[in-house]
């Protein structure tokens, strides 16, 4: 196959894979709902994890073809974008901005002690099946907690249940939701699929590093739906959506989808993304905890944020030095 149909086949795997993605999280999101679970319960297991799910089976097909570079590639990158391109573009469009929610609390510790427990243990260039384990069960425990503290969590998602319990008024069979379940599935995995396969064939074509893409192409494609739910949070004046949305996604990608990868093979960990992507991700994370502990973003500081990712995948492509 030319470079150019491989092209063509990542840019159609991936928009198949978001556009599958977003209606399974749409499709679960009413049926749980409808089953009599929380508002809570349905916003932090199923938005939460939903919008981490590209990354996810991407992540775990990549696995089962021996390319498990993507895995951290992906994982970096897209917690990379989700701070400096979502927080950045949700700075911008929801202007000055004030969050009412204490993430100091829980949220900013959590998401910086997942990441330093990430990054230690993948300083030997390695990431094996105990490690994966145990970030397991450090996100299981994460959501204990914030399942007997849903008052911690419940303000960030109140406005996406509400649309979604306005539709199931009006709708209450859910023969359509189950099909999309299945269709949706089968887009997520045969999409995920030809975006690895892809990614695979053009790193070889073009000589680029499959960890390179992964952690530019991938980690952007990936992020669309944190994207989009951002872009959404903030015209409607509801940042603690946005925000949310990225601490979430961020703990997810970090802990699960490094974590069962890991599952089915160790995982391989490339020496130039210790030296680049890795401090990057730990600095992103501490500018992020810096610009949100006054529980305000302005349009300043989302510039800001923009400029750096820039920087960052400019870096990565080798554009700047």
């Amino acid at each position: 196959m030319s470079i150019y149909l491989w092209i063509a086949v990542f840019i159609v795997s991936l928009a198949i894979l978001i556009k599958s993605s977003d209606l399974f999280v749409g499709a679960a999101e009413k049926i749980g709902l409808s089953f009599g679970l929380s508002a809570f319960i349905t916003g932090v297991i199923i938005v939460g994890v939903g919008t981490s799910l590209p990354e996810l089976v991407s992540s775990i097909i990549a696995t089962t073809e021996g390319a498990t570079e993507i895995v951290i590639g992906n994982v970096l990158g897209s917690n990379i974008t989700n701070i400096f391109l979502v927080l950045g573009i949700a700075g911008i469009i929801g202007k000055d901005f004030t969050i009412k929610h204490d993430l100091m609390r829980v949220d900013i510790p959590f998401l910086l002690s997942a990441t330093l427990l990430m990054a230690l243990m993948i300083l030997d260039g390695s990431f094996s099946r105990i490690e994966g384990i145990l970030c397991l069960l450090a996100f299981i425990i994460y959501i204990i907690f914030t399942v007997m503290h849903p008052d911690l969590e419940t303000k960030s998602i109140d406005f996406e249940i509400s649309k979604i319990n306005k539709e199931i008024e009006k709708k209450k069979p859910l023969i359509q939701e189950f099909i999309l379940i299945i269709l949706s599935s089968a887009g997520i995995f045969f999409g995920a699929k030809y975006t690895v396969d892809s990614v695979i064939a053009l790193s070889s074509i073009l000589g680029i590093a499959t960890d390179i893409i992964a952690l530019t192409a991938i980690a952007l494609g990936t992020s669309l739906p944190e994207v989009l739910v951002t872009i959404s949070a903030s015209r409607r004046g509801n940042p603690e959506m946005a925000v949310g949305n990225i601490i979430g996604s961020n703990i997810f990608n970090g802990l699960v989808v490094m974590g069962i990868p890991s599952l089915i093979s160790p995982l391989h960990i490339p020496h130039s993304i210790l030296l680049f992507s890795l401090p990057t991700l730990i600095a992103a994370v501490f500018i992020y905890s810096f610009m949100v502990h006054d529980k305000k973003i302005n349009q300043l500081e989302g510039g800001t944020l923009l400029i750096f990712y820039f920087y960052f995948v400019g870096r990565i492509l080798g554009i700047m030095v």
